[in-house]
């Protein structure tokens, strides 16, 4: 049983690695022309964003259904391979659980008879085992030693990638992925910002998570679609979320805020020459860091206590270069003052965007 569970832990983990998550292709752009006005494109795949699908910085491709980048299996999760890696997250759980069942019971059967209560101790004589007939295996303090390391690895895995599983199973049952979880929470949030009295309602969800389920989890092992088209439930389109991500990327311009450095940053993940608390509250992600020379001006989006993320306004960004985007301290920067008042949009205008 413990050799079934590392197999089938494997063989999902190498499928999800080898397999991958499937890519728009590249120059791709929909069927109908006049669809393009629902979809982002994406300038460095030189093709329309599919409906579902992320540019991913890793893989520096369009990913179909993308989920998120795993560093574990140096891959995207997404549309190909969301089936592979859940069962991987859910198999070593379940062999975690099986091998700290062996470890405990060997640690057992070996103590019980080694151990030796006094009025006000406790002795444990590790120097040979005292049964007959005596083990095949020799069980001694480097060997309890292994077994304890190892018991603590299993346990410490069973709950980590558990936790995992958990994860992936509720975006799922709800045939949505992380980023998507993400974009719905954003769309309730703009929604109640502007007060418009839309109702934001999630296009892929099928109605019942036995329907979700079968969606990534197939007999064939070959998830439902072509990655590009997606059965949408009633009173939606096949661009409801596309055209929501829109709204919210024309908001992000609104909300964002100009800012000038007055400081030299070199782009390292943490800095020592810009403050202790910058220095240990560095963002724990993946995503980048720019660097910044005085002067430099950067529209900044969000943002923590010290640190500030955004994106450097280049002069060939008109022209199709290449955006720069990514974390910085906010020592480095000040907020600018606007010229005028043509510059800086008004109430109402916010109000109707």
């Amino acid at each position: 049983m413990l050799l079934n569970w590392t197999v089938m832990i494997l063989y999902n983990y190498f499928s999800a690695m080898f397999v991958g998550p499937g890519y728009v292709p590249l120059g791709w752009t929909p069927e109908k022309s006049q669809d393009c006005m629902y979809l982002q494109y994406c300038k460095v795949c030189q093709s329309y964003k599919a409906p579902r699908s992320h540019h991913c910085r890793k893989c520096n491709r369009c990913v179909m259904k993308m989920d998120h980048h795993c560093p574990w299996i140096n891959n995207c999760c997404g549309y190909q391979n969301h089936a592979s890696f859940t069962l991987f997250l859910l198999l070593a759980p379940l062999g975690c659980i099986h091998a700290s069942f062996i470890f405990v019971m060997t640690m057992y059967t070996q103590l019980y008879n080694r151990i030796s209560f006094g009025w006000s101790s406790v002795k444990i004589d590790m120097s040979a085992a005292k049964r007959d007939p005596r083990p095949i295996i020799p069980f001694g303090l480097s060997a309890f030693a292994a077994s304890l390391f190892a018991l603590g690895l299993a346990l410490g895995t069973t709950i980590a990638v558990g936790m995992l599983f958990i994860i992936q199973m509720k975006v799922i049952l709800t045939n949505k992925t992380s980023i998507e979880s993400w974009i719905e929470e954003k769309a309730k949030d703009r929604i109640q910002y502007y007060q418009t009295g839309e109702t934001f309602i999630f296009p892929y969800d099928m109605g019942s998570k036995w329907k979700n389920f079968k969606q990534v989890f197939t007999w064939s092992g070959i998830p439902e679609g072509d990655g590009l088209d997606w059965p949408v439930r009633d009173g939606c389109h096949q661009y409801s979320l596309t055209i929501e991500q829109l709204k919210q990327k024309a908001d992000k311009r609104v909300r964002s805020v100009r800012y000038r450095a007055v400081e030299d940053y070199s782009g390292v993940c943490c800095p020592v020459t810009k403050g202790v608390k910058t220095f240990f509250t560095t963002p724990c992600t993946e995503e980048p860091r720019i660097a910044l020379s005085k002067g430099d001006l950067i529209l900044a989006t969000r943002g923590l206590k010290h640190w500030m993320y955004g994106e450097k306004i280049l002069d060939s960004a008109a022209d199709g270069g290449i955006r720069e985007r990514g974390w910085f301290p906010r020592k480095c920067v000040e907020k600018c003052q606007y010229d005028s008042e043509t510059d800086q949009p008004e109430d109402g205008e916010k109000k109707n965007r």
